[in-house]
């Protein structure tokens, strides 16, 4: 199928070519990133947005339950809800488990919604290298909240803020030392706070760390672009659905009134602006995957190991000779 043919069907909100799409974008072939830029140029060219939710949190917090539990609610509204769910690739034989689809039975069974886990591929950042463009072709087939997923929490999970408008942050209470876990890099990029698992025995324990964590959020972070009273922290319980539509309704008025101030677009000038870096990095740095270049990483990879010139010495000398290409 034709680039053009496979971006109309995608416009058309079919769910297999939104995955076929996909898959294309994720592909690491030359070819097929040719075909890729042209498939989401022509699946942006319909001119739909969706409201980019980021959400991160730490291992054992309850991301995918709470997902499913909040998709779940945005559906019963008339939403159609994307979740791309990354998932850590190992480092040696770059597989991964992708089991968030099994993780939200209920929600993967609703027409009006389309979760697609993707590997990491040993991507910094929590996200895979083209969830930015996966996320283009879920608000192209017609979806009005793209949830992205990241692996875990730590400090590189912010490259995620760079994809979404708003990105929250899923936490437990009770966590004692945690909030001294949690990087001040990824509590600065938050708009939210939600403390999940917030029933039974842990009922009375949430309130004091909602403030706790609402406290070091103003601590943090006082930009332009927070009206009054955010960035926030909430509770809320996945399990028991409690607090979802209060936490849905604050991310709406915050991304209202980013809207209106004029924040929203400017905030996806810069995102697009940061992505185009990103792409020049990462082409320059697959030229040392390729001839002329990879003889002479390989040899100079030779004498680093031997001992014969330091590591910083040979980075130079590589500079140099790409300097002269």
């Amino acid at each position: 199928m034709q680039m053009t043919e496979l971006a109309k069907a995608v416009i058309a909100g079919d769910r297999r070519a939104l995955a076929r799409a996909i898959t294309r974008v994720e592909s690491a072939r030359a070819d097929h990133r040719l075909e890729a830029v042209e498939l989401v140029a022509n699946a942006r060219a319909a001119g739909r947005q969706a409201l980019r939710i980021g959400l991160s949190g730490t291992p054992g917090v309850g991301k995918s339950t709470f997902i499913e539990a909040f998709g779940m609610m945005l559906v019963a509204q008339g939403l159609r809800v994307a979740v791309l769910a990354v998932d850590p690739s190992s480092a040696r034989s770059g597989g991964s488990i992708l089991g968030d689809k099994t993780r939200m039975e209920r929600l993967s069974r609703e027409p009006a919604a389309f979760i697609r886990p993707s590997p990491s591929q040993a991507q910094m950042g929590g996200v895979a290298r083209r969830t930015r463009e996966a996320v283009a072709l879920c608000e192209a087939a017609g979806f009005d909240v793209v949830l992205v997923e990241t692996v875990g929490v730590g400090q590189s999970e912010t490259v995620v803020a760079e994809i979404c408008d708003l990105f929250i942050l899923l936490l437990a209470p009770a966590g004692g030392d945690e909030l001294q876990g949690v990087k001040r890099g990824i509590m600065e990029m938050a708009d939210m706070i939600l403390v999940n698992k917030v029933d039974g025995d842990l009922k009375p324990a949430a309130m004091r760390t909602r403030a706790d964590y609402a406290g070091a959020l103003h601590l943090l972070r006082r930009r332009p672009q927070d009206p009054e009273g955010f960035p926030k922290a909430v509770c809320v319980s996945a399990v028991e659905n409690d607090g979802l539509a209060e936490a849905w309704a604050d991310m709406q008025a915050l991304a209202d009134w980013r809207r209106a101030q004029g924040h929203w677009d400017r905030r996806r000038a810069h995102q697009a602006r940061h992505w185009f870096g990103e792409e020049v990095r990462q082409g320059l740095l697959s030229v040392l995957d390729r001839e002329p270049a990879k003889g002479s990483m390989a040899a100079l990879g030779a004498r680093v190991e031997a001992g014969e010139v330091s590591p910083e010495a040979a980075a130079i000398q590589m500079l140099t000779l790409l300097g002269r290409g």
